[in-house]
């Protein structure tokens, strides 16, 4: 099958950007996303590439990796004991409504166009007790501000698949629209003054989510 033009180029972003095998925090976010999932699940890893983050939550659960990238999926399924499936986050998911008990979203809403398509499918590939978890860096905290009245760009990490620019509000409203929202943890921007003032310092953070009360 030949590859689509945005197949071709995030395996050319992950590989010459040395992103593959590496992961943004990657013992803390692993550790709290095993916590958090647990054991015995049916896990879908959306955008979890080469399996860097999803191997902390694979042994003990049954993980299926959906990512676009034909080579790092290649990688996770010969080093890691998961399913991968190529995956276009922009469209109707291969799966069958009720399917997963967790979805993980990690370090990739920031990056797709279209993000209510994407988080209507999650809501539908879940099952109704099931829980809906990841991370994504946060903009126009203080540090943001300053920058931009510096006459600087916006531009998360440096990365310039970043499309969407979320403030802590902005995430807050958006995951509302589908999930209840049963926990944020601070990542990135000082855990004290960012529990305090959220919308002020918090620079990354991780949320878990259900479909219910």
């Amino acid at each position: 099958m030949k590859k689509n033009l945005i197949q071709s180029f995030y395996e050319n972003h992950h590989l010459t950007g040395n992103r593959l095998n590496q992961s943004f925090l990657e013992k803390e976010r692993g550790s709290l996303f095993s916590k958090w999932i647990g054991k015995n699940k049916k896990v879908l890893d959306l955008g979890g590439r080469d399996g860097t983050l999803s191997r902390y939550f694979c042994k003990n659960n049954k993980v299926t990796i959906g990512d676009i990238d034909e080579k790092a999926l290649s990688y996770a399924k010969d080093n890691y004991d998961l399913e991968t499936q190529i995956i276009n986050l922009n469209e109707t998911l291969p799966f069958p409504d009720d399917s997963f008990d967790i979805v993980v979203l990690a370090e990739v809403l920031e990056h797709l166009p279209y993000p209510m398509i994407t988080l209507e499918e999650i809501k539908r590939v879940l099952k109704k007790d099931g829980r809906f978890i990841g991370n994504l860096p946060l903009a126009y905290h203080l540090k943001d501000r300053i920058q931009i009245l510096r006459g600087r760009k916006l531009l998360i990490s440096g990365d310039p698949t970043h499309l969407q620019f979320f403030s802590y509000q902005d995430v807050m409203k958006l995951l509302s629209v589908f999930f209840i929202i049963k926990k944020i943890e601070i990542l990135k921007g000082g855990k004290k003054k960012s529990e305090i003032f959220p919308k002020l310092f918090a620079r990354n953070i991780a949320f878990d989510c259900s479909l219910d009360q």
